[in-house]
């Protein structure tokens, strides 16, 4: 009988120590998971540079537009002949500021508009930045122009964003799919243009190049899994020099 408890005791001293190797180490290994992550951040932070400021490249053919993909496209700088198309509805984006435009911050909204190339294929342009008080703006031109821009791809709605308002031509989310089969543009490029130049007369819709920074909050992560890891370790630590731990 005396043997049986002194190994049930014996048992329960060591039970909370595995416990606290294995979270320690889970905890662990979460922070190096996060550290990893930062330095995979750095590197596609200034490989996304250095695409949106190289020097533009013609646009991709249509036959190329099913393979082109966000991870390897997104960003890139182009530059494309095409003519709006004033007859359909522009869209408005709906926007309190971003951090890819400084230039552009307050209440307002993003203009997305249709222009066609010279194969007839359509693609959408977020023509820029519109304040709240200035949205009755005129059509674009229709005449041929060069376009410089970046490519983007579509956001989808999440469970907390407000569902477009079609009628009014209002949209929380930048999904210019959505947007072409709600105002009736036809079938769209699978992506859309950010538009840096030209500008129109007036200055309005603000087109403008992008700054990009993706946020990067993983060495706060990992430091916080670490600290994780040091309490339980600690605790632990003073629970078993404690009078409880010692019996």
């Amino acid at each position: 009988m005396n043997a049986a408890m002194n190994a049930a005791r014996g048992g329960g001293r060591w039970l909370p120590a595995v416990l606290t190797l294995v979270v320690a180490a889970a905890f662990v290994a979460l922070g190096l998971w996060q550290w990893q992550r930062k330095a995979e951040k750095a590197v596609l932070n200034a490989a996304l540079a250095e695409r949106a400021h190289a020097q533009p490249v013609a646009l991709p053919s249509p036959a190329q537009w099913p393979a082109l993909r966000a991870r390897g496209d997104e960003f890139r700088r182009v530059a494309v002949t095409a003519a709006f198309m004033p007859a359909a509805a522009s869209a408005l984006v709906f926007t309190s500021g971003s951090p890819l435009r400084p230039d552009v911050p307050g209440v307002g909204a993003w203009v997305f508009a249709p222009a066609r190339l010279a194969g007839g294929e359509t693609v959408v342009v977020n023509r820029g930045f519109v304040p709240a008080e200035r949205q009755d703006l005129a059509a674009p031109s229709d005449v041929p122009q060069t376009l410089i821009g970046v490519l983007r791809f579509p956001e989808r709605r999440g469970w907390l964003t407000p569902r477009e308002q079609a009628g009014k031509r209002l949209w929380f989310v930048r999904d210019h799919e959505a947007m072409a089969e709600a105002h009736g543009w036809g079938r769209v490029a699978p992506f859309y243009l950010d538009l840096e130049a030209p500008a129109p007369p007036g200055g309005l819709p603000k087109p403008g190049p992008l700054h990009i920074q993706l946020r990067d909050d993983h060495l706060t992560y990992a430091l916080i899994w670490f600290a994780l890891a040091f309490a339980v370790v600690a605790a632990f630590a003073i629970w078993r020099l404690g009078p409880d731990g010692r019996r």
